[in-house]
C-alpha cells in the first residue's frame, strides 16, 4: 500500500461547438469520467488546470467544475498554444489529487476524438 501522495491526472476533450453550453457539457463529461474511473472524492483533488485551444472562447471549463460544486477546490484557466495544424475546440485537464494509488494505477482519460493524442494513455 503507497502513501498518500499527490499525483496528476490528465484528460482531454473536444467540444462540438464555441458555446458556453457545449464547453460546460464537455467539461463535465471529461471531470466526471476521470473522478469516476480513479475514484476520487471531492476532497482528494489538490487542484485542477484547465486549458484550452485559442477557439474556445464562450466560457471557462472552471465554470463548468463550479456548477458540479467545486467550489472549494483551486481552479485555474489558460490558453493551449496555438500550433499550426494541431486539433482544434479542445479542453485539456490536469488534476491534481491526493490519493493512495501509484503512478501506474491512475487512469488518464482521453475522450472521444481527442483519443489520438494520447493513445498510449486512451487505452489504459
Amino acid at each position: 500500500m503507497w502513501e498518500r501522495a499527490v499525483r496528476g491526472i490528465r484528460g482531454a476533450i473536444r467540444v462540438k461547438d464555441n458555446t458556453p453550453e457545449d464547453i460546460c457539457r464537455a467539461t463535465v463529461e471529461l471531470l466526471q469520467t476521470i473522478i469516476s474511473v480513479n475514484e476520487i472524492e471531492t476532497e482528494d483533488i489538490a487542484s485542477i488546470f484547465f486549458t484550452t485551444t485559442p477557439d474556445l472562447n464562450a466560457d471557462f471549463p472552471a465554470s463548468a467544475a463550479r456548477e458540479l460544486g467545486w467550489n472549494l477546490v483551486p481552479l485555474l484557466c489558460a490558453r493551449e498554444i496555438d500550433v499550426p495544424g494541431s486539433m482544434t475546440r479542445l479542453i485539456r485537464v490536469l488534476l491534481h489529487v491526493n490519493t493512495t494509488k501509484s503512478q501506474d494505477q491512475i487512469k488518464h482519460q482521453y475522450l472521444g476524438e481527442a483519443a489520438v493524442l494520447r493513445p498510449d494513455l486512451a487505452a489504459k
